[in-house]
């Protein structure tokens, strides 16, 4: 990089920007290649190396993330990641921005039943005026709870040493796909992918599964509480089977669906804070756990058959066979397998490499950590060549971690108003089956154009990321180094001649930031 000064306001520098910036992304609309990688047959990592698995595993390669990397080496490294010993230790500015969440000091049974009282007393009011304002205050404050989930969730993508355990956090979470604008889940999102998605990322899929189906909010999502005897709702039914497990085309039959549907019958969602009177004789069938009600007055105790096998009558438990089932099923493992590739690796999974996977996912019960090590340590995952698109969350939480590393940003809602810019914003996929994994959805012109324009607000400075939410409201200096050690190392000699030369065009550090964070190389992993 040429050196670089103080910005001139001439008009002709003004066109040698912007004209830099045309060539840059005039080369992405092009198709233009992904950044190529080095050899991975030398031991230690390379600088290039070391930055292109880091790249690809965390949710983007830093300059202490790469050095950390190099030191314990890829194998250690991976198992740390796949096997986490104990939870993740955040920085301390981060998790006291964590501590101070009412998501975080509010139980979630007692949030949830305090914002469904408020909302009956505000629909209670009488006087108009009183009404609409009860109202407001009701909405304002939902508001806050799904954006302190969607703060909390960036601050671990950003911080957390587990970047496997985030990625896949996500990965979930868009698999088991819920919509915050639904009634009153913005209240819940948070404990959804706090208590049901994150703990059990990397564990067994059928213990995640379990978790999903009986969460309040996946349950509300769906409809199920609507489900009864004599009254069947299919819309869980159906995704459960077509989008949670076995995937479309695994030559299950609508039949199947509406036996899951009545076993599903009386699964459902209580948020009072009574119990329904029942029969003596199904008093033992009912089951509370929290907001999660099996009412067994609801359930249909006929005798079904899913996938060809019996289910035996029997209440709840009939829920618990039905998940083994669809957990255990070939369909599942190789749908699951296909999608985690799918979103780790390539557009176009090889299946060899689905199959293995598959294979260890069937072999090990679904343990999910084991079946992304045949992944990460398959000769396709380690090919130079080998890149996938960013989509938007990627992009974003990629170029913020890039910019600043290991300095605490104070503010995420900057982030969060560029993710909903760029289509993707946190829980809000409205339909059941979750964000596109493939670039061809993220990689129109018009997307591309926004992601030049969150590119310039990280590079011309802190973009209010550092600048806290008052009153009083403050500002915390803090200018990224983009021109560092792990540039001249690792990233410069991944970028093609004209990426080089539109970065020379810059005329000050801030657009030469901006350059590079929007160039065709930052848009790859």
């Amino acid at each position: 990089m040429r050196a670089v000064g103080v910005t001139s306001p001439v008009l002709t520098q003004a066109r040698q920007l912007w004209r830099a910036a045309a060539v840059l992304l005039i080369a992405l609309l092009m198709g233009c290649a992904a950044p190529s990688g080095t050899d991975k047959s030398t031991t230690p990592l390379s600088n290039a190396q070391a930055y292109t698995l880091a790249n690809r595993i965390t949710w983007g390669a830093t300059p202490s993330a790469v050095a950390g990397l190099q030191t314990i080496g890829s194998k250690t490294f991976l198992t740390a990641q796949l096997h986490p010993a104990q939870a993740a230790e955040l920085p301390a500015e981060v998790q006291s921005q964590i501590d101070s969440l009412r998501i975080t000091q509010v139980p979630f049974l007692s949030l949830v039943q305090d914002m469904e009282q408020r909302h009956k007393d505000a629909n209670a009011i009488n006087d108009v005026e009183a009404k609409k304002t009860a109202q407001q205050a009701y909405q304002s404050e939902m508001n806050r709870l799904a954006r302190e989930s969607a703060t909390r969730h960036l601050l671990r993508a950003l911080y957390s040493p587990q970047q496997v355990q985030e990625k896949m956090t996500w990965f979930w979470l868009n698999h088991f796909n819920i919509h915050q604008g639904k009634s009153n889940l913005r209240a819940m999102v948070g404990d959804y992918e706090n208590t049901a998605i994150r703990p059990l990322a990397l564990g067994k899929f059928r213990k995640l599964l379990g978790a999903v189906v009986q969460h309040p909010a996946m349950l509300r999502y769906l409809d199920n509480e609507q489900n009864a005897v004599g009254r069947i709702n299919e819309n869980f039914a159906r995704e459960l089977i077509e989008l949670h497990t076995l995937g479309v085309g695994a030559g299950y039959t609508q039949n199947d669906v509406q036996e899951m549907a009545r076993v599903l019958t009386g699964v459902g969602v209580n948020l009072s804070r009574n119990t329904p009177v029942l029969r003596k004789e199904l008093q033992n069938l009912y089951v509370r756990q929290g907001l999660f009600e099996f009412n067994p007055a609801r359930h249909d105790f006929g005798a079904k058959t899913l996938l060809g096998k019996p289910i035996h009558s029997r209440g709840l438990g009939e829920l618990e066979e039905a998940l083994d089932l669809l957990a255990k099923s070939p369909s599942t493992a190789q749908f699951i397998s296909k999608k985690l590739v799918t979103y780790w690796l390539s557009d176009d999974p090889p299946q060899p490499l689905v199959n293995a996977m598959s294979q260890a996912f069937e072999r090990t019960d679904g343990d999910i950590a084991i079946t992304l090590e045949v992944l990460f340590t398959s000769p396709e995952f380690t090919k130079p060549e080998q890149s996938k698109f960013k989509d938007p969350m990627h992009f974003v939480v990629a170029g913020v971690r890039l910019a600043y590393d290991e300095k605490a940003v104070r503010n995420v809602v900057p982030m969060l108003n560029w993710l909903n810019r760029l289509g993707e914003p946190l829980y809000g996929r409205a339909t059941p089956d979750g964000y596109p994994l493939q670039s061809v959805g993220w990689s129109s012109p018009g997307q591309l154009t926004t992601r030049f324009e969150v590119a310039k607000a990280i590079g011309s400075g802190s973009a209010g990321l550092f600048r806290t939410e008052g009153p009083p409201s403050q500002e915390h200096p803090a200018f990224p180094q983009l021109a560092n050690a792990l540039y001249y190392t690792s990233i410069l000699n991944l970028l093609s001649p004209a990426t080089r030369h539109g970065l020379d065009q810059a005329t000050s550090q801030q657009e030469w930031n901006s350059f590079l964070l929007s160039s065709p190389e930052m848009m790859y992993r």
